[in-house]
């Protein structure tokens, strides 16, 4: 069995081009930092170890990954990328097998490019390998020199090459193996000062100096990578754009192929965390974000935006739902418009319907909301019918308070549930009803003033009629009906959030 791999991903710079505040590793792309992407590719190679040099917001950067197995070793000052595997020169020390280094600003790069650059490294018996890439426009990036028989020479980096080396169009995207021997060696001569700087007008030590050294001490494997657009580093917003798009395709393309229908991928946002069971069907426009799980058979209708959802198997989400952290049983029915806020779960079958805003709220089995209802901090359970219009007026202006529905009981259109309150099973609300306290079982609960019709009142007031044929009020005029109406507006005015 051959030794397996070390890996030190470089995270330390500042990304100065990005014009970011951030540094540039944070940035994401199809819901991960750019860091995150790199460190799953590597993982799958199954390596020893990986360990992350960080240096720029070092502690965001270890925040970023801090629930992957990696470890952490500190640039404190920026001298370039031999520099930064310096830093871990203790890793190198204790590696049993190859080196791979590669940037942490590469979301792109497939895990079977990296397994295909470890491959490389051990058929050729040399000291390094290397990913090359051809481009058409090689601005900016380390020139790959060759000898006439087409043997790697050096890198030279793009500040530092001559007319010449600029007009070369074979680049070096980063993606190293090492034999860690040779790496431990050399490591050693930076850290005593034996190398000096590969740049006369930073002063940095460039990692690229080991292909220099390989090629004179064995020979450099080089692996040219056909899709140059897979190992290219974001250095730039357009650069991040591009990497992030692809980053959706191959989302999408893995999605249908295990078996889920996505009717436009080009217009469909798909985050890496998220699963989708097989035979769901995502429509154009939808974002499913973070760590989204959806089950087996369900429908994301157009434009539902669900972030750190679950939602369960045959559920179906209508246009313009928005949806974040909580659960959504099987068989339920959401939609269009609504809007969940975190800490719902809603049972199997439940229907929520439009205009519906929830709010740590749970609903039992069977239950419906289908219309233009607000429900905050409230257990609601099985077999509910709630009408349009109901609010749970949860909040006193300094507290939140909860809200009780039991099993089979039906709230009226326009009530109004004045919390704390509880409404207890099969028990009926009369439509219009403020309820301010709890309602027994089986009861009707009718919390409305009495209707009182006043015959020739029109009539007998005499109103003018304005231009355009409507009665109008005298100015500082108040009617007997806005008198009654707030000599019984009861003193509890409290709202829902």
């Amino acid at each position: 069995m051959s030794s397996p791999v070390t890996a030190i991903v470089l995270a330390a710079g500042q990304g100065t081009r990005m014009r970011s505040s951030r540094a540039k590793v944070l940035h994401e792309a199809a819901g991960w930092p750019l860091l995150r992407h790199v460190l799953a590719a590597v993982r799958a190679l199954e390596p020893a170890r990986i360990t992350v040099v960080v240096g720029h917001q070092a502690d965001q950067v270890r925040a970023a990954v801090a629930d992957l197995p990696v470890e952490f070793v500190l640039q404190a000052e920026q001298r370039g990328t031999g520099h930064a595997v310096l830093q871990a020169r203790a890793q190198v020390l204790a590696a049993s097998g190859p080196v791979l280094i590669l940037y942490g600003d590469v979301p792109c790069v497939r895990p079977t490019t990296l397994s295909r650059l470890e491959d490389t490294f051990r058929r050729s018996g040399r000291p390094l390998a290397m990913a090359t890439a051809r481009v058409a426009d090689p601005a900016g990036y380390g020139r790959v020199v060759r000898d006439a028989r087409g043997e790697v020479l050096r890198v030279v980096e793009h500040k530092d090459a001559s007319e010449a080396e600029r007009a070369l169009d074979e680049i070096n995207t980063g993606l190293y193996m090492v034999d860690a021997r040779f790496l431990a060696a050399w490591l050693a001569r930076v850290e005593q000062g034996g190398s000096r700087a590969s740049s006369a007008l930073t002063g940095e030590v460039y990692l690229t100096d080991l292909v220099a050294l390989a090629a004179q001490q064995g020979g450099v494997a080089a692996l040219e990578v056909a899709d140059a657009e897979e190992v290219l580093g974001v250095n730039t917003r357009e650069e991040l754009a591009r990497a992030a798009a692809r980053l959706r395709a191959d989302i999408a393309r893995r999605h249908m192929a295990a078996g889920v229908t996505i009717v436009d991928p080009e217009r469909t946002y798909i985050d890496a965390g998220v699963e989708i069971g097989p035979d769901t069907i995502v429509h154009p426009g939808a974002h499913l974000r973070g760590r989204t799980r959806i089950g087996a058979g369900a429908t994301i209708d157009v434009g539902a935006v669900l972030t750190d959802m679950v939602v369960g198997d045959g559920t179906e989400i209508l246009p313009y739902c928005v949806l974040e952290q909580s659960e959504v049983g099987a068989g339920a029915r959401l939609g269009p418009h609504t809007r969940i806020r975190p800490g719902c779960h809603l049972a199997d079958g439940v229907h929520v319907g439009n205009f519906v805003e929830l709010k740590k709220t749970t609903i039992g089995p069977g239950s419906k909301a289908n219309h233009l209802t607000y429900l905050g901090d409230a257990t609601i359970g099985a077999g509910v019918n709630i009408g349009a219009g109901t609010i749970t007026c949860n909040y006193d202006g300094a507290r939140k308070h909860q809200t009780v529905i039991e099993d089979g009981a039906f709230i009226g259109s326009d009530s109004q549930l004045v919390a704390p309150v509880t409404v207890g099973k099969d028990a009926y609300v009369a439509s219009g009803s403020s309820i301010t306290e709890d309602v027994p079982p089986g009861a009707l609960a009718i919390a409305r003033s009495r209707q009182v019709n006043k015959p020739g009142w029109v009539a007998a007031r005499g109103p003018k009629r304005g231009s355009a044929g409507h009665p109008t009020e005298k100015a500082g005029a108040v009617s007997g009906a806005t008198r009654e109406t707030a000599a019984r507006t009861p003193a509890d005015k409290r709202g829902s959030r």
